[in-house]
């Protein structure tokens, strides 16, 4: 069974910066398309932002445009997600996942793959 792990998060001041990491136990890491959610206390849980398995086609949800970056390390299996001017919006437990599909997938219910979760907290 294929487990996401997490690394990352923690707590910040508004206007802040947080890096969150993300790869794929097991082999074939590579393989998979990945993407973040996050899920704030009584709320759905949203896409943030995805990459597909190349590196090459990035998608962000328009809540973090501008604000937030996707990327891969060169090995293509190690995945970060650079958050930058943080609001307390932003808080929410953030959610790494990863599908074996072509391109980037923007709903959770393509994604079979995904980590425990791990805790942003932006104060204002």
């Amino acid at each position: 069974q294929v487990q996401m792990v997490e690394s990352g998060g923690g707590s910040v001041q508004a206007g802040g910066s947080v890096r969150l990491s993300c790869a794929p136990s097991g082999v074939g890491g590579s393989l998979y398309g990945m993407a973040w959610f996050r899920q704030a206390p009584g709320k759905e849980r949203q896409f943030v932002a995805g990459i597909d398995w190349q590196g090459v086609s990035t998608t962000y949800g328009d809540s973090v445009k501008g604000r937030f970056t996707i990327s891969r390390d060169n090995d293509k299996i190690t995945v970060h997600l650079q958050m930058s001017s943080l609001k307390p919006d932003d808080t929410a437990i953030y959610y790494c996942a990863a599908h074996l599909h072509d391109g980037v997938k923007l709903t959770s219910d393509d994604y079979a793959f995904w980590g425990q979760g791990t805790q942003v907290t932006v104060s204002s």
